[in-house]
Formats: structure tokens, sequence, C-alpha cells
């Protein structure tokens, strides 16, 4: 089992930054690629980024290409979203996944991810 549990979120104006984090437990956190989802109010749960294992592949959603940028300190078991130039339709709750796997290419669909946080909620006004 892996226990995974997000922060950060907010309010923020659009053209801001925010970082999420996303503290996991329960397994060894170098044995699984991690991801990060968002859903936006009436609209399905979409890929926003991914990074592997170790933390040398990384894969973002087009939307966010350049703005967003995932990491991870497998020493702390957490896994990071920095997010700059926020728009206002970034505005969703976001949710970390774990999927258990070292293999390449990183899983980008929500179906590879077994493990689940909560989410936290991220709002940018205009």
């Amino acid at each position: 089992q892996v226990q995974l549990v997000e922060s950060g979120g907010g309010l923020v104006q659009a053209g801001g930054s925010l970082r999420l984090s996303c503290a996991a437990s329960g397994r060894t956190f170098s044995s699984y690629a991690m991801g990060w989802f968002r859903q936006a109010p009436g609209k399905e749960r979409e890929f926003v980024a991914a990074i592997s294992w170790s933390g040398g592949s990384t894969s973002y959603a087009d939307p966010v290409k350049g703005r967003f940028t995932i990491s991870r300190d497998n020493a702390k078991s957490t896994v990071y979203l920095q997010m700059n130039s926020l728009k206002p339709e970034d505005t969703a709750v976001y949710y970390c996944a774990a999927a258990i796997t070292r293999q390449l290419p990183i899983p980008i669909s929500a179906g590879r991810y077994a493990y689940w946080g909560q989410g936290t909620r991220v709002t940018v006004s205009s």
C-alpha cells in the first residue's frame, strides 16, 4: 500500500505561482513513477505531469509545458509540482498518483496509476 498526501494548494492571482507537494509513505518511494493529474469542475481528470522513479525522465501535458515543473526528492519521499505563470484555466483539484513501475516511458494514463491522494484545490483568479 502507498499513502499519498498533497499540500500547497490555494488561491492565487493569474500570473502567480504555487508549489504543490505530495508526501508518500508505505513503500519504497524509489520503486515507483509519480504523476500529477487535475480535475476542473465539470471536466474529466486529465494528466498534468509525470516523473520517473529516478527523476531522470519527465513528461508534461501540452497546456502546462514551459510553466510547470515536476521534481522529486527520494530521500524525503516527496514529489513536487512547481506551477508558474498560472492561468484561470489551471483552476482544478490537483491529485498526485503513484505507478508501481520503473519502466520507461513514464505512464501518462490515469489507469496506470494504482494509488491516489485526496487532492488539493488550486484556484486561479483573473
